[in-house]
């Protein structure tokens, strides 16, 4: 990755370029470098060590292969002029593309238009909420402009990073001055966060939740770890009580007892006076039953292993009694009868036979 430089270019644009030669131009400097069958002129950003790092982890070149294109050369001070000309072109170029939108009545939206630098290729950005056939519009645009035409459809947070502007924090939008990657943000980070779930409140310029929700997301997470739920039934020192609130900042929980007084205590004090909750004292039903051991000569293992906590088998177990097979000479109504359909039937699986609970259904299968 050595040699590496990264290009910005109209619409905060960047993108990563090899320089052979020596020495390397300072950053801000204005270079002529390969594109799309031509040559375009753009700023060098960052360059060396740095500009290798954001080539192997940004967002523009997460993990890609070298670049291919090369850096050509230094700008003249006649290679620029000729690129702050473009500045008007790519206005009237973008009114004349809207035009011909409404004229062809497709439901999209021009954001901007950017002219190579050699003038061999106008790049047209639009967003959309559908699927948009744009082929005839295609065909107009190149009669009309004479050269090749490329339209990109971006989202409207690309959008935002591409024409820039001034947040309502009073500063220049992140994802165009330095957010490397716009990742996704929902609403569960503002709800980890006890936001204001207005989006008129915690949306951006571009009408989507700002970028900025998620830089302390990852705080809140884990700070939340070491504080009880809200809505807790606890056992303090006080007695039962249930957890109201909590703050992550000042390290207290609000407590509230059956008799509705609140209180709030340090973070380090509910934990010394948390206590477990003991066990429910056992029923009458269960004192009386008798409790049974596992004998370990009559655990078995088959195929589907069972946990041995679930085995309950007497150590004594009492044989049953050969069922008496049927004769003629029974009388009637001893004779098992066949069940109707939803009937009641045998609980044990082969039919007939009585239940024992002793038998290995490891043998059987």
């Amino acid at each position: 990755m050595d040699g590496i430089i990264e290009v910005a270019f109209r619409g905060n644009r960047k993108e990563f370029f090899t320089w052979d030669e020596e020495p390397t131009p300072p950053p801000n400097a204005y270079i002529i470098v390969e594109a799309d069958r031509g040559e375009d002129l753009g700023r060098v950003h960052s360059t060396g060590e740095l500009a290798a790092k954001r080539a192997a982890g940004c967002a523009h070149g997460c993990a890609a292969a070298p670049p291919t294109r090369k850096a050509l050369r230094v700008a003249t001070k006649r290679d620029v002029r000729q690129n702050q000309s473009l500045d008007h072109a790519n206005a009237d170029a973008r009114v004349r593309a809207m035009e011909k939108v409404h004229a062809a009545g497709l439901q999209m939206k021009i954001s901007d238009a950017e002219w190579q630098w050699d003038r061999k290729k106008l790049t047209l950005y639009f967003t959309a909420d559908k699927r948009v056939d744009f082929r005839n519009l295609v065909r107009e645009l190149a009669t009309t402009f004479r050269t090749r035409i490329e339209l990109k459809q971006i989202g409207v947070r690309d959008e935002a990073k591409r024409l820039d502007g001034i947040g309502r924090c009073g500063r220049q939008y992140c994802s165009a001055s330095w957010l490397p990657e716009l990742r996704p943000v929902n609403l569960g980070v503002a709800k980890d966060q006890r936001l204001s779930l207005n989006p008129s409140q915690i949306s951006g310029a571009c009408g989507r939740l700002m970028c900025c929700l998620r830089y302390e997301h990852d705080f809140y997470v884990q700070t939340r770890k070491k504080f009880p739920k809200e809505g807790r039934v606890v056992i303090t020192a006080v007695g039962e009580e249930k957890v109201v609130t909590i703050d992550i900042f000042r390290e207290t929980v609000t407590l509230r007892t059956i008799e509705g007084v609140t209180r709030s205590i340090p973070l380090a004090q509910y934990r010394s006076e948390i206590v477990d909750r003991p066990a429910p004292p056992p029923t009458p039903e269960e004192e009386s039953e008798p409790q049974y051991e596992i004998s370990p000569e009559l655990m078995y293992t088959s195929e589907f292993a069972i946990p041995e906590q679930r085995l309950v088998i007497l150590t004594e177990s009492i044989e049953p009694e050969p069922a008496a097979a049927p004769t003629d000479e029974s009388p009637k109504g001893t004779r098992r009868r066949r069940g109707r359909r939803g009937g009641r039937r045998s609980t044990d699986p082969r039919g007939d036979a009585p239940h024992d609970p002793t038998r290995d259904p490891a043998k059987d299968s």
